[in-house]
């Protein structure tokens, strides 16, 4: 066997093209705070009190707690304090230790051995071991929980604990993701005696072995954690290697972003994120308030038309869609500079990124979009909206999270822009479960969203049918494609692996089956007297080298 110590992927690491100064200032502030504390002879931490952050959870109406069973992003920015994971994505993007120790990796590339810390043990005290991390992974594999975690694991055929501290997992093919899927906040390792215990309860009741355990849960409102008095195993990236500082850490979900902005500035709470665009300069120039920053990796916001879906499936009329958008300025109207346009689907630091390469890869052309439409056969009708065969020019967009991170704002722009062609848009709001049911259905013309994702297999669960669930707004199905995507999984060579995924991007782009909006920088306010606040290399929030200054009991 191969040993692979900690380092196992070391992919190079292009500079964000977006790192521009007030984003890098910001960034770095975030990265450095530590450092910075040290070399100034800033007091030392203080333990004890309660940071109450203000979470975007949008306008959900329950907390799915279950890092098997939720992709949700606001739910796995909780997941990171209350699970820990086998191993660490680090801010180069290679992968290091945490529970576990260290892996082999077989020549063949299909077993992975890994050396699990001997110290670790779960929130209702039973022991952390190799048994534990093979319950994870084959409850992952239950149809029940066949979520996006059951893609992370690609390949999977079976794990066996060898012994208390020794894992084997073995895979029926090579799969490049594995250790970085593994990283994930969705790979997160539950206590099996709680799962056992409350069974289809147990996303409200989650055990893991994270700096904080749950208290309560008010459903879609508040979640009250309290800290791990027995936590010694934070992962290389951490600040410190022991308990957290903080007493009690809630999250209350609040997701009205002016109503955030008032409970931070009320002092209600101590900490938001989704800092609004307008306030994001506010609270940077503010010396009451810290304003951490950074790059969530991640498949980019962007437009999905139903390629499944008639007029849709014609290329030509999709590239008028897009020919009569300014995604520039729609960016710039919106969030301000405080997020950059996107031209690849995958943001610009995560490896394999075509965002360099895609750059002004094309531009808006009401007058092509028109021309285009003309020779289709859509004539303008009298209020502006384009006609065929009696039918109007209608592009459903299909919604379920109201305006989390302004994205219908964006989508009223997008409609303002599109009128002008002769598209007639309109917004469907729906729960969760229509949501699904409408999708899967092809209920719709037109679909967004965003997936965050630490190794670029993610376009495969996006834009191959064989790795989306139905109820994905992707309905793309390009035989070039997805065998691009199967190379993908198996090819070890950093520079041929980044060049499959751009060749996909590219791609994409070319046919228009989608057309990438923004790429999503995570940000946080805090008040002057939190300290210690990082953001991982995924763009996750870490509280357990967080203290106050003033504590807040």
């Amino acid at each position: 066997m191969k040993k692979i110590f900690f380092t196992a992927l070391r992919y190079p690491v292009r500079a964000s093209i977006v790192a521009l100064g007030l984003m890098a200032a910001l960034t770095s502030t975030a990265a450095l705070a530590a450092t910075a504390a040290a070399s100034s002879g800033a007091p030392a931490p203080k333990t004890g009190g309660e940071l109450v952050f203000g979470l975007d959870g949008a306008q959900v109406s329950e907390f799915i707690l279950d890092p098997a069973n939720s992709s949700f992003a606001p739910h796995n920015r909780v997941f990171r304090s209350i699970f820990d994971s086998l191993v660490v994505l680090k801010q180069d993007q290679t992968v290091g230790p945490w529970l576990a120790e260290s892996w082999e990796v077989s020549p063949d590339r299909k077993t992975y051995t890994f050396k699990l810390r001997k110290d670790v043990k779960f929130h209702d005290g039973t022991p952390f071991n190799a048994a534990a991390v093979k319950f994870n992974l084959d409850r992952i594999k239950e149809p029940k929980n066949a979520l996006a975690a059951l893609i992370d694991l690609g390949p999977y055929e079976s794990s066996e604990a060898v012994n208390a501290t020794t894992l084997r997992i073995k895979l029926s093919e090579p799969f490049e993701p594995l250790l970085r899927n593994l990283s994930k906040t969705t790979s997160g390792i539950s206590s099996p005696a709680a799962i056992a215990k409350y069974g289809d309860t147990y996303a409200l009741n989650p055990v893991g072995t994270g700096p904080f355990k749950l208290v309560s849960l008010q459903q879609g409102t508040e979640i009250k954690l309290a800290r791990n008095p027995d936590y010694k195993w934070a992962p290389v990236t951490a600040t410190h290697q022991g308990p957290a500082y903080l007493d009690k850490l809630t999250f209350r979900n609040v997701p009205e972003e002016s109503t955030r902005v008032a409970v931070l500035q009320s002092n209600q709470v101590q900490a938001i994120d989704g800092i609004p665009p307008q306030n994001f300069v506010l609270f940077k120039n503010d010396p009451n308030y810290r304003v951490y920053l950074k790059e969530l990796l991640n498949n980019n916001y962007g437009l999905a038309l139903n390629v499944a879906k008639a007029p849709w499936n014609d290329e030509d009329i999709r590239r008028a869609f897009r020919a009569s958008l300014d995604i520039d300025t729609i960016v710039k109207v919106i969030y301000l500079g405080s997020a950059p346009r996107a031209w690849a689907q995958l943001s610009p630091s995560l490896f394999g990124s075509a965002d360099k390469e895609l750059y002004r890869s094309w531009k808006p052309d009401l007058a092509q979009a028109q021309q285009i439409l003309d020779k289709k056969g859509w004539v303008v009708g009298k209020d502006g909206i384009r006609v065929k065969d009696g039918k109007r020019l209608t592009v459903s967009f299909i919604d379920t999270q109201g305006n989390r991170e302004k994205r219908l704002d964006v989508i009223q722009l997008v409609r303002r822009h599109v009128a002008k062609a002769g598209f007639e848009l309109t917004i469907d709001s729906q729960p969760a479960g229509a949501y699904r049911t409408k999708i899967a259905n092809l209920e719709y013309d037109l679909s967004a969203g965003s997936q965050f994702a630490p190794d670029p297999d993610v376009l495969r669960r996006l834009f191959s049918p064989e790795g989306r669930a139905k109820t994905s707004g992707y309905k793309i199905d390009d035989p070039e494609i997805t065998q691009w995507l199967k190379d993908g999984l198996k090819e070890n060579d950093a520079t041929k692996r980044a060049d499959i995924y751009k060749k996909v991007q590219r791609k994409l782009v070319d046919k228009v089956y989608t057309i990438p909006v923004y790429v999503l920088l995570y940000a946080i306010g805090t008040t002057k007297d939190v300290n210690g606040l990082t953001i991982d290399a995924q763009g996750f929030p870490e509280f357990q080298g967080v203290w106050l200054s003033s504590r807040v009991d």
